[in-house]
């Protein structure tokens, strides 16, 4: 790696070439603004020109910043903002910028757009806002990618399309400095696909083609080993949300039977897995201790497994009993190292892929 470099006006002008390009050196001390030296030798004065620079790649990342150019020097408070996705719930970010101390949010998305950064700076006390979009596994690589997350004191995951997470920031940088984050108390939020991969297990949505609609419960209820039910481990590394999966859009788009369906591959491996289902508009607030607060328009619905399912197969409608449902609405909380809370609690079960509730009225939300 070599360097071209010039005095012109008393101003050193030095600036690296790349590339198969035979380069100018110029020895320190030895420049002057009617000739240079090359390689030690001197040659024959000539006026000075601008060397030409090399082509650099253009960044496959975008970064859009409002407010402060300067990163702030803050102390975060760890705490973890779980949005059901919808309209953004101002109560939401209000918290999560709060435990970011006057310092500087991160918005992390796979898409073109700082939509984000006005509104959040409109609500909050921020530093700054700022936005990166990393739409490719390139852009998870770029080192300036990685030093934004390293400094930013609170950072939120989009919504979208959860795929573009896992196949693009699983194994990068990206995915490295987010859990870094964590481990220093750094609060994180996410909505929708965002927070489909706060969880210790998520499901990816890596089966679905372009085209397909939403994965439905009545689909997969009827067959809980379709190829479009894909799920993994350990995207984030959230100590509190430690064997749980999560999912969004609860109610309103009845998510209830393909939860029950993640719970009930994931309890068949052993493992001792719970639920957590958002509702659009409503947020669960949850402190690194497991205490949460449920806040916005919309329930939170924490879903435990009792025993296994008891038919799992192939092609074979689920059948999974003594589910239990702990439904807990706006301005109540729960706990989930003890998992239970103020809310209602009943069971359901699963016969032949229809769910079944013990409730009196029969609802399953």
């Amino acid at each position: 790696m070599h360097y071209a470099s010039q005095m012109m006006s008393g101003i050193l002008w030095r600036t690296r070439l790349v590339g198969r390009v035979f380069v100018i050196v110029v020895v320190a001390g030895a420049f002057c603004t009617t000739g240079m030296v090359i390689e030690g030798q001197r040659q024959k004065a000539k006026p000075p020109t601008k060397p030409k620079l090399a082509t650099q790649p253009k960044p496959t990342y975008q970064y859009y910043r409002v407010g402060n150019a300067q990163d702030a020097t803050a102390k975060p408070v760890a705490g973890y903002a779980l949005m059901g996705g919808g309209e953004d719930l101002d109560e939401a970010f209000k918290w999560l910028c709060a435990r970011a101390n006057g310092g500087d949010l991160l918005v992390l998305r796979a898409t073109e757009t700082n939509e984000y950064n006005p509104y959040i700076q409109k609500i909050c006390h921020l530093n700054s806002v700022a936005t990166i979009v990393i739409p490719n596994r390139e852009a998870a690589g770029d080192p300036f990618v990685a030093q934004r997350i390293r400094e930013a004191h609170a950072i939120f995951i989009s919504g979208g399309d959860q795929s573009n997470y896992l196949n693009d920031w699983s194994g990068t940088p990206v995915q490295v400095e987010l859990n870094k984050a964590i481990e220093r108390g750094v609060p994180l939020g996410g909505t929708s696909a965002g927070l489909a991969v706060m969880g210790e297990w998520a499901y990816t949505a890596q089966g679905d083609k372009p085209t397909d609609k939403d994965l439905d419960s009545k689909r997969v209820l009827e067959n809980p080993f379709d190829p479009r039910v894909t799920l993994v481990e350990g995207f984030l590394k959230i100590p509190i949300l430690s064997g749980v999966i999560t999912d969004t859009h609860f109610a309103t788009r009845d998510r209830m039977g393909r939860l029950l369906v993640f719970l009930a591959r994931l309890n068949a491996k052993q493992e001792k897995v719970r639920g957590i289902g958002v509702e659009q508009t409503g947020a669960v607030l949850l402190e690194p201790d497991g205490e949460a607060t449920v806040v916005g328009h919309g329930a939170a619905y924490f879903i435990e497994p009792l025993k296994q399912a008891e038919i799992l197969d192939t092609n074979k409608p689920l059948t999974f009993s003594n589910v239990r449902v702990q439904t807990v609405p706006p301005g109540h909380g729960f706990n989930l190292k003890s998992w239970s809370g103020d809310g209602v609690s009943h069971s359901i079960l699963v016969k032949n892929g229809k769910i079944i509730s013990m409730q009196n009225y029969g609802g399953i939300y």
